[in-house]
C-alpha cells in the first residue's frame, strides 16, 4: 500500500495528510448498528501507519461514541494524529433537533470532547453549521478564546456562506473550511471555493461520492428504507436521469482500471493542493483503494468529459447540502 503525501492545511497552516479519514461511520448513524469497534480502531491504526493523520469527527457522532473510539485508537499515538472535531448539532433519539452555538454551550462541549478523546488540545475545532441563531462574532470569538486557553490549536468552519467565511476570518484566522463537494455537488465553485482560496483557507471536502450516487452501485428505485430516499435527487425520474450520467463515470473508470468511487475521489483531489478529500471508512479493506485513488491522474480529455457530464446543475434534485 502506498503512503499519502502531506500538505499545509491552509496558508501557513499545519502539515496534514492530503487524504482525510472521516470517522463518522465508525459509530451508529441514521439509527443503524454500531460497526465493530476492534475493526474501526484497527482501521485508524492502519491509516496512521500509511500517513493519513487527519482524523475527522463530531461530538454528536454516536452521542460521543465516536470521540471515545478515537480516544482509544490514539491513546499511545497522539503525536501521529491530527484531530478535527465539529460541534453544535443537537440530536435526541437519533433525530436532529437543531443547533446550539451559544458561547456557554461551546465552553461546555469542548470539555466533554477533550475528556472523551483523552487529550489536552483539539487540533481543529469547528462549528458544524452556521444557522444564524447566534452572531458569528460570538461563535468565532469563543473558539478564539479556547485557542488562547490552549484547548484548541486551529479554527475551522463548516457549511458556511462566503459572507460568513469572510466575517469569521476577520475575527480570527480560519485554517480550514469543511464542506460537501463532489462531481454531483459543485455549487460551491461559484463563490465559496474562490473565497476560501483568496483568504488562504484549506478546503476539507466530504461526501465525495454524493451519498453513494457516484459509487456506481446505486440502482433505481431505491429500497424504501434507504436514507437517501428522503432527498429529491434520489426520487423518481430524477434518480433515473442522474444514474444515466453516472454511466459515463462508470465507463471512464472501467477504461482506466479503477472504480467509480476512486475516480470520484480523484476528481476532488485534482481540484487543487488546498483541497483535501475526506473519505469515511470503518474497515481496513477500504484503505488500499482510497489511497490508490489519490495517485490517480486524468488526461485533459478525461477531465473535460467529467466536467461536462457533471457540469454545475447537471444533477437533478437536491440533498441536505442544498438548504
Amino acid at each position: 500500500m502506498k503512503t499519502i503525501e502531506k500538505i499545509n492545511l491552509g496558508q501557513n497552516g499545519p502539515l496534514v495528510s492530503k487524504l482525510g479519514l472521516g470517522c463518522m461511520r465508525m459509530s451508529s448513524i441514521w439509527g443503524g448498528p454500531t460497526p465493530d469497534e476492534t475493526e474501526s480502531i484497527a482501521t485508524i491504526h492502519e491509516a496512521l501507519d500509511h500517513g493519513i493523520n487527519f482524523l475527522n469527527t463530531g461530538d454528536f457522532y454516536g452521542a460521543g461514541h465516536n470521540e471515545m473510539l478515537i480516544g482509544k485508537a490514539i491513546k499511545d499515538r497522539r503525536d501521529d494524529a491530527f484531530i478535527s472535531v465539529k460541534f453544535g448539532a443537537i440530536f435526541h433519539n437519533g433525530h436532529w433537533l437543531g443547533m446550539d452555538l451559544r458561547p456557554l454551550s461551546i465552553k461546555n462541549f469542548i470539555n466533554y470532547s477533550l475528556t472523551r478523546l483523552g487529550i489536552d488540545t483539539i487540533d481543529l475545532y469547528q462549528p458544524s453549521r452556521m444557522d444564524g441563531s447566534v452572531p458569528v462574532e460570538d461563535i468565532i470569538g469563543t473558539v478564539a478564546d479556547l485557542i488562547k486557553e490552549g484547548k484548541v490549536r486551529y479554527l475551522g468552519v463548516s457549511e458556511i456562506t462566503p459572507d460568513q467565511l469572510r466575517q469569521a476570518h476577520a475575527i480570527h484566522p480560519v485554517t480550514a473550511l469543511e464542506i460537501g463537494y463532489s462531481l454531483a455537488d459543485r455549487q460551491i465553485e461559484a463563490d465559496l471555493l474562490p473565497t476560501a482560496k483568496e483568504l488562504g483557507i484549506g478546503v476539507i471536502a466530504f461526501a465525495n461520492t454524493a451519498e453513494g450516487l457516484l459509487s456506481g452501485d446505486m440502482k433505481a428505485p431505491l429500497l424504501e428504507n434507504a436514507y437517501q430516499s428522503h432527498f429529491s435527487r434520489f426520487q423518481g425520474d430524477n434518480l433515473v436521469k442522474n444514474l444515466e450520467k453516472v454511466e459515463v463515470l462508470k465507463q471512464l473508470a472501467s477504461n482506466k482500471g479503477y472504480t467509480p468511487t476512486q475516480v470520484a475521489i480523484a476528481w476532488v483531489n485534482a481540484q487543487g493542493e488546498h483541497v483535501m478529500p475526506l473519505v469515511s471508512m470503518s474497515r481496513r479493506s477500504r484503505l488500499p483503494e482510497n489511497i490508490d485513488a489519490m495517485h490517480l491522474t486524468f488526461t485533459p480529455e478525461e477531465l473535460n468529459t467529467l466536467n461536462t457530464t457533471f457540469a454545475p446543475g447537471a444533477i437533478l434534485g437536491g440533498t441536505y447540502l442544498q438548504r
